[in-house]
């Protein structure tokens, strides 16, 4: 019987704690391996809305073809109540940015406003309060800012503002279809009335400037409500009809310059 040397269980000995050693490192890489790769960030909700805010996806849906009652349905919860208690008008939700949804209406609803017992109501149900951003003194609009914190982020992601584009409405016909939207007496409620465009630059001396104006039907309440085209583009913020059946609003192109000359940008 072959017999080791000392130093041979010692080469021995070292070799297999060496080769231990190795086993035990393959097996901690090996259950390294098996674990789930760590998130190097996590992402909050505020992340997911300043991203959809970025890529321009918080907007109503515009149809390719005309079609006025898939259109209504693609914006009527953009349309919103102002409710002052012991009157009312309507808004829409113009813009929404990093610090909440901005609501445009005309600078004569906004003469009734009081920020301690105004509310504004959404179609999804929310009644909440808003601050007053400033009305324009040369056109019939103004504007409300519902902040995020009255909101919460989850219910801004559901929020949808209205598509404008000066383009569209410079390229409007006579005769063209359109639509009214605005709020009614009954809570949760919106008044849909169909319009036929006029003139897109029609001089107006009850408003002291070029409106867009049509044929159609509006009643009290709906004023500072949405003109949206049979695609759904915004095409102007309904300032007042008659009982003859005329109705006028703001250009959207106006609304745009009022907001901007408002917000500074």
């Amino acid at each position: 019987m072959l017999r080791k040397s000392p130093k041979a269980y010692k080469i021995s000995f070292v070799i297999i704690s060496l080769l231990c050693g190795l086993s035990r490192m393959a097996c901690a890489q090996a259950k390294e391996l098996s674990l789930p790769p760590h998130l190097i960030q996590s992402v909050s909700g505020q992340d997911i809305y300043e991203g959809l805010l970025s890529l321009n996806m918080l907007g109503c849906p515009v149809l390719e073809t005309e079609d006025v009652v898939a259109a209504c349905d693609n914006v009527r919860d953009s349309v919103v109540r102002i409710d002052m208690g012991k009157a009312y008008g309507s808004g829409v939700v113009f813009r929404l940015t990093e610090e909440g949804a901005v609501i445009a209406t005309n600078r004569h609803v906004l003469a009734y406003w009081d920020e301690n017992t105004g509310v504004v109501c959404f179609p999804q149900g929310w009644y909440v309060n808003a601050r007053m951003l400033g009305s324009s003194s040369s056109c019939d609009v103004g504007f409300l800012q519902v902040d995020k914190e009255e909101l919460g982020i989850s219910a801004l992601m559901e929020l949808r503002s209205v598509r404008l584009d000066e383009e569209v409405y410079d390229g409007l016909q006579k005769g063209a279809v359109a639509f009214c939207l605005g709020a009614d007496r009954s809570l949760n409620e919106i008044v849909y009335q169909e319009v036929r465009v006029e003139d897109t630059d029609r001089y107006i001396d009850l408003f002291e400037g070029n409106m867009l104006y049509g044929h159609g039907f509006a009643k009290e309440g709906m004023s500072g409500g949405g003109i949206f085209d049979g695609y759904g583009h915004f095409i102007g913020l309904l300032a007042g009809g008659t009982w003859q059946g005329e109705i006028a609003g703001v250009p959207p192109g106006e609304v745009e310059r009022a907001y901007r000359e408002i917000a500074g940008e």
